[in-house]
């Protein structure tokens, strides 16, 4: 579907610098020194930001950041951060591409990716987010004890996301084909779940959502 472009998208946003990372090349290496303490928690492709903002609403001793590269949708983030009076969450208008420019090794604590774009074709493989390129700069990034939670309603995309993790050094663990038809077990090991507009709206419909975590096996990436 072809988003809609905001026409002050850009100077809205723009107007909202105290919730940006504007400069996060400058933070390489010193995350643990900015004024919110780590973990950090960082989802790739927050969209609207339900989730990110939930999460750092519910956990407010921990630091969240959303990146986002299509400004019309990082704003509606940055306004839920506003309407809740958040003070541990920043936003990064920012392409995943260079993830590895903003974070040096283990600075992550956790990555979310949720209903991230499937680029089905075959020739845009190099796209998705669970490409071995990617992959690589996650595996660095990620603590000793880095955790990646991935969710998803396309059912090829996760096939090939559980083939390429555990191809290239990481350990599955929490797969779930119908995340919903768990979720009472879940809520009963006080697991606390945010949920995004998508998965809201696809968990109306009765659709299946493919969850999945993966843990590295260490903390640096061997060559692939």
């Amino acid at each position: 579907m072809r988003r809609r472009k905001l026409k002050d998208g850009v100077e809205r946003l723009l107007a909202h610098r105290q919730w940006l990372i504007e400069a996060p090349e400058t933070l390489k290496g010193k995350w643990a020194t900015t004024s919110l303490d780590p973990p950090v928690h960082l989802e790739i492709g927050m969209g609207k930001g339900k989730f990110i903002t939930t999460l750092a609403k519910e956990n407010p001793d921990q630091y969240f950041v959303g990146l986002e590269m299509k400004e019309e949708v990082l704003l509606r983030g940055v306004e839920k951060a506003i309407e809740l009076e958040l003070h541990n969450i920043k936003f990064m208008w920012k392409n995943a591409q260079h993830l590895n420019e903003y974070f040096d090794s283990g600075e992550i604590f956790r990555i979310y990716l949720n209903f991230s774009d499937p680029w089905p074709k075959k020739r845009w493989a190099k796209r998705r987010l669970t490409h071995e390129n990617y992959l690589k700069i996650y595996r660095k990034i990620l603590g000793v004890d880095g955790e990646l939670h991935l969710r998803t309603d396309n059912q090829g995309f996760f096939q090939d996301s559980i083939n390429r993790l555990s191809g290239k050094g990481f350990q599955l663990k929490n797969v779930d084909l119908d995340l919903y038809r768990n979720r009472d077990e879940y809520t009963d090991q006080g697991i606390f779940y945010a949920t995004t507009e998508y998965e809201d709206k696809f968990k109306e419909q009765g659709l299946p959502i493919y969850r999945l975590e993966a843990k590295p096996y260490s903390p640096t990436f061997s060559s692939l």
